[in-house]
């Protein structure tokens, strides 16, 4: 049988009907862009459906209680920590690795001062009027929803960002191989805008920040 599988496949050599594989690197760019695309299908659906459920409310006046202005403190975190992986594959194609490590060090920190900023704002709004008074509960539950939704992945660009900033500290990446750093870079970006949107349907369906 293994004689036979063999011939099989030296004919379809010779015939030009096998299909060689994609190279490693290649499957993996492609494995990583197909995950972003279903990452931003889930949060446009989610997103979608959330402004749904809150025009359906507009007539909740306990649905304009303002949002914690921690909210904005950790949207400016994000877009620095996208800055700085950015900035780490500009590094890394120019073969700075003590650059690079560093940059993608800091990124990681900055991702942790994030996540703490944010579990901040979601007790302040669990704790506030608009979760135990009144109907209003359930879009100020849903805002808690998105952003937790948001925070798990952003759990898991720490983690991914940790691997990445070890592995380039020990030389791991150069300007041939950085594909894990260009994709750390492409995933925070992704986040940067999914919580941009985010917080933008936030503002425009509850009471904003009080300004």
């Amino acid at each position: 049988m293994a004689s036979e599988i063999s011939v099989t496949d030296s004919l379809d050599d010779h015939a030009g009907l096998s299909r060689p594989l994609l190279p490693v690197d290649r499957r993996v760019k492609q494995g990583g862009w197909l995950f972003l695309l279903s990452l931003f299908v889930f949060f446009g659906a989610t997103l979608l459906l959330y402004a749904i459920y809150a025009v359906s409310r507009s007539d909740d006046p306990l649905k304009l209680v303002p949002l914690p202005k921690t909210f904005l403190v950790s949207t400016v975190c994000l877009i620095a920590i996208s800055f700085l992986v950015h900035a780490a594959t500009r590094t890394v194609r120019r073969d700075r690795f003590h650059a690079t490590a560093w940059l993608l060090g800091i990124s990681t920190a900055a991702a942790v001062v994030f996540t703490v900023v944010q579990c901040l704002a979601m007790t302040e709004i669990l704790l506030g009027p608009a979760t135990f008074e009144g109907p209003g509960r359930g879009v100020a539950g849903m805002v808690v929803v998105l952003a937790v939704l948001h925070a798990l992945h952003v759990l898991g660009g720490i983690i991914a960002l940790g691997i990445v900033t070890t592995r380039s500290g020990i030389g791991r990446y150069d300007h041939e191989r950085h594909w894990p750093v260009d994709f750390a870079a492409h995933y925070w970006h992704f986040l940067d805008l999914v919580w941009v949107c985010m917080i933008v349907t936030f503002w425009l369906t509850t009471g904003g920040f009080g300004f």
